[in-house]
């Protein structure tokens, strides 16, 4: 059934090469066990609606790391010229460190670092909290679909907007080897 729903969601994204195995990061990021009272709970701790599409990725693995970790970015940031970095996608749930509610979560991330408050803070990056990603809802409001921008704390908390929408990032995503590593 969840298979069924991500193909319908991604039909260009092959789920049985999209997650990397990792016990770290399934330790880490993990949301635990997804039901729809725990979807609705975190929804309501964070006050936003998460998009459905992520939701149907995380009925696959609630949260973890992905192959491909890479994604184009219209300007330079602190991470690289053409592209930023993400190192795990945060499950829905609070028992793991980094999952949405989690100890060191989306409420953490902006009440303790100082991140605005534009909505959701979904996936972590390789700076270890220096730059992350999150579902922008400034725009259509917090049961509106939101756009997916990267927020860079290294450049004073410059958002620069990664894709319309998640499905679009997870459609971006790209193996590091595409990009100049150097």
């Amino acid at each position: 059934m969840a298979d069924e729903a991500f193909e319908r969601t991604f039909p260009d994204v092959d789920l049985g090469a999209f997650w990397q195995d990792s016990e770290y990061a399934e330790n880490t990021y993990g949301g635990g066990r997804l039901s729809a009272e725990v979807i609705a709970s975190v929804e309501a701790e964070l006050g936003y609606r998460l998009p459905a599409s992520y939701v149907t990725l995380m009925r696959t693995r609630n949260g973890g790391m992905p192959r491909n970790t890479c994604c184009p970015a219209p300007r330079a940031t602190t991470w690289a010229e053409d592209h930023v970095a993400l190192t795990a996608l945060m499950g829905i749930g609070r028992e793991s460190e980094c999952s949405l509610a989690g100890p060191s979560g989306s409420r953490f991330l902006i009440e303790e670092w100082g991140y605005p408050p534009i909505g959701v803070y979904f996936a972590d990056c390789p700076s270890a909290g220096h730059d992350m990603i999150a579902f922008d809802y400034r725009d259509c409001g917090p049961s509106g679909e939101p756009r997916v921008v990267h927020v860079d704390q290294e450049a004073g908390y410059r958002i620069t907007i990664l894709a319309p929408d998640f499905v679009s990032l997870i459609q971006a995503l790209r193996p590091e080897s595409e990009f100049d590593q150097s």
